[in-house]
């Protein structure tokens, strides 16, 4: 019996065919995702397909690598995974040179898939660096207390923007979704207990001056009421004396006209009214005879008996 069986070349030639329209077949279509893109390169040459579904290609002259376009994200400042700090990214000096960890969470999205591809080698780590000092600026631009508690969202609108205007000018196909501020805290526990009791200072120092403010607008009408009280009494004390001056003015005037009239009665009258006011148990007789002109001043008790008798 005769054992030797020879497979005819024609079967063998037919099957090779069969095996190489097959590959061609199965590389000549590719099937595209919803949340893909597809980059198709022909001799050397890229284009993006987007729409999803069942595409040709030419087999061995066309070359397809997919993009996903879904939203990523990635964090700054701690690790996703363990949750733990990284503190050489979280930690930041505000402007005030106080130290502070603050954690960020970046999402973006491929928009452009051949720039993404070829624009640059990673654009995942362009997109990091470019968040990292933004984020570094921006911070060092805000004092403590803003970066904590209230400025969080002025914060983050600066940063996207900043981010946003790098990425035009790398142009390196990807777009920022958003990013925020996961946690934002002093460094330590002490440094946090230090910082709670200044903040806890400064809303003392904040009721104090309330308080103050409060102290100072009670007591300012009554200041303004007392004030007005010593000017009025200044006021009336000063035209009493100016009305006294001016009456002893007058009197002046007056007795300086009479002595103008009559020198010598004057500076008599006058002398005796200082006597009198000096003096008042002094008593005054005038001689009038023609053998003397000198005044002769005694005490009058002896003459008119009402003094006491020796």
């Amino acid at each position: 019996m005769n054992t030797n069986f020879k497979v005819p070349s024609g079967l063998i030639k037919g099957v090779i065919v069969i095996a190489i329209l097959v590959l061609l077949g199965l590389n000549s279509f590719y099937t595209i995702n919803e949340q893909e893109a597809a980059v198709v390169t022909t001799f050397g040459i890229a284009s993006a397909t987007t729409d999803s579904g069942l595409h040709f290609k030419i087999p061995f002259v066309q070359k397809v690598q997919k993009v996903d376009t879904t939203i990523k994200g990635f964090p700054i400042g701690y690790d996703a995974q363990t949750n733990n700090s990284i503190e050489d990214e979280s930690l930041m000096i505000t402007s005030d040179f106080n130290f502070v960890n603050v954690d960020f969470y970046v999402e973006y999205r491929v928009t452009d898939p051949v720039k993404a591809l070829y624009a640059s080698e990673n654009y995942e780590a362009i997109l990091k660096t470019i968040a990292q000092s933004s984020i570094r600026a921006e911070i060092g631009s805000f004092d403590v207390d803003s970066v904590i508690t209230t400025g969080k969202s002025e914060i983050q609108a600066h940063i996207r923007e900043k981010i946003t205007r790098h990425l035009e000018q790398h142009d390196i196909g990807i777009t920022l979704i958003n990013i925020t501020i996961q946690d934002a805290e002093p460094p330590t526990a002490e440094v946090l207990e230090a910082f709670m009791n200044v903040e806890s200072a400064k809303q003392g120092a904040e009721t104090a001056v309330n308080n103050a403010n409060k102290y100072r607008n009670e007591q300012i009408p009554a200041a303004e009421a007392e004030v007005d009280k010593v000017l009025k009494e200044a006021e009336s004390t000063k035209e009493a004396r100016i009305n006294e001056a001016q009456g002893q003015a007058s009197r002046f005037n007056e007795i300086y006209n009479e002595y103008k009239k009559y020198p010598l009665i004057t500076k008599q009258r006058m002398f005796f009214e200082a006597m009198e006011e000096l003096l008042p148990d002094l008593k005054v007789i005038i001689d009038g005879s023609e053998s003397t002109s000198i005044e002769k001043l005694l005490p009058l008790e002896s003459l008119t008996g009402t003094g006491n008798d020796n």
